[in-house]
């Protein structure tokens, strides 16, 4: 719990809600939760502005706010590769979860939430945005980026299932044997799922 709070302290959040004290209230919870509340905005384009100029680790948006709503800031920030966007949404509007997925975001919240549901969701939204960044990096096509996915989540899914990792521990252990043993992330969840499947593969070092 000490490595996550060490690493929280460096996360530099932006937040965009157009309701005053849920803003007050959740840059409150982060604070307390040792995260850096950056920015603050009532709409979203004052949002997509921030995050363009202070430059954060990651991006709380409402759904429903003025001028510019929080999909299509998530949009443009996911978009132009800003930061992570969390997505805030009440209760009658899970139809626009699917939406929110598809403008870029990479977790969700729903109100009223607590303290306990924002952290994972933080968490969750870091760690995907970083995994999708180092994918991306290794390749240039989107057919081959879609198909590297796909098989890292695959052998994601053989390390939690064999070893009882967490989905974080099992993407930090794929891209550490990627650079060990200077091969691709593909390369290695190949090597994972062939040898999950014959019953052959060396307990991952930890």
């Amino acid at each position: 719990m000490a490595e996550t709070q060490t690493d929280a302290e460096r996360r530099r959040v932006l937040i965009a809600e157009d309701e005053a004290l849920i803003r007050l209230d959740l840059a409150e919870m982060l604070v307390e939760e040792g995260y850096d509340v950056v920015g603050e905005a009532g709409d979203g384009e004052t949002a997509v502005r921030l995050a363009e100029e202070l430059k954060p680790d990651l991006v709380i948006l409402d759904i429903k706010m003025p001028i510019m709503d929080g999909l299509a800031a998530a949009e443009r920030i996911a978009g132009n590769r800003i930061a992570p966007v969390i997505i805030l949404t009440a209760f009658s509007q899970r139809d626009l979860v699917e939406r929110a997925r598809a403008a870029g975001a990479m977790a969700y919240l729903v109100k009223p939430f607590q303290k306990s549901d924002l952290v994972p969701a933080v968490e969750i939204a870091l760690s995907r945005y970083s995994e999708v960044a180092a994918l991306e990096a290794e390749v240039a096509g989107l057919t081959d980026r879609l198909e590297i996915r796909k098989a890292v989540e695959r052998a994601k899914g053989a390390l939690m299932t064999t070893y009882g990792m967490t989905e974080p521990q099992a993407f930090k252990w794929i891209q550490r044997t990627a650079m060990d043993h200077r091969m691709t992330m593909k390369e290695v969840a190949e090597r994972i799922l062939a040898e999950t499947a014959g019953g052959e593969m060396a307990q991952p070092a930890s």
